[in-house]
């Protein structure tokens, strides 16, 4: 649905939020407050030994620490799978030699145009990492079973990390990049 009309109230870094008028599919117009960012991309790095590559990250918003797969938001003019890619390398210290796609998320469709791109990557070898400067970052390599059992535990609660993770333990291949 296009927004019939549409009112910028701040544009930063990464978001602009605006209030926009639009009509529903019953007929009602609503004024929606709406968050619009680029997306991101995040990946599943599985290592030989079936450990994955998890992020204890301090996330000032969340109120500390979350358990995250390394993930970033997509630059302009950059596709998801180059940011997964360039996210691995930067965050985890590991590069895939294998990739296969695990499809996407919204993180949370009511206010937020997010969409973030998950990928499986596989036959890892070392990187040199550049975490930025805003990033508290620790990189450790988590059983993948472990992994999973956080994720229906609540040790991890990131929205895309769960997705990510479930899509991997629930088709272990995923569909490699490439396929028809």
């Amino acid at each position: 649905m296009s927004a019939e009309q549409r009112r910028e109230v701040f544009c930063g870094r990464v978001v602009a939020v605006g209030v926009e008028t639009v009509a529903l599919p019953n007929g009602q117009v609503a004024e929606l407050e709406i968050i619009r960012h680029p997306g991101g991309a995040a990946a599943v790095a599985l290592d030989a030994a079936g450990r994955v590559c998890l992020l204890r990250q301090y996330r000032h918003a969340a109120g500390g620490w979350l358990w995250e797969l390394p993930a970033g938001k997509i630059d302009p003019g950059e596709a998801p799978f180059a940011t997964a890619r360039r996210e691995l390398i930067e965050e985890g210290g590991v590069e895939a030699g294998t990739w296969s796609e695990l499809g996407f998320m919204h993180s949370s469709p009511g206010v937020l145009t997010e969409r973030i791109y998950l990928y499986l990557g596989r036959d890892l070898r070392p990187a040199a990492p550049d975490h930025e400067a805003h990033e508290v970052i620790e990189v450790h390599w988590v059983p993948f079973d472990q992994a999973l059992a956080w994720c229906h535990d609540g040790t991890i609660t990131d929205a895309k990390t769960l997705v990510g993770l479930l899509r991997a333990a629930a088709c272990p291949n995923g569909r490699a990049l490439g396929d028809e």
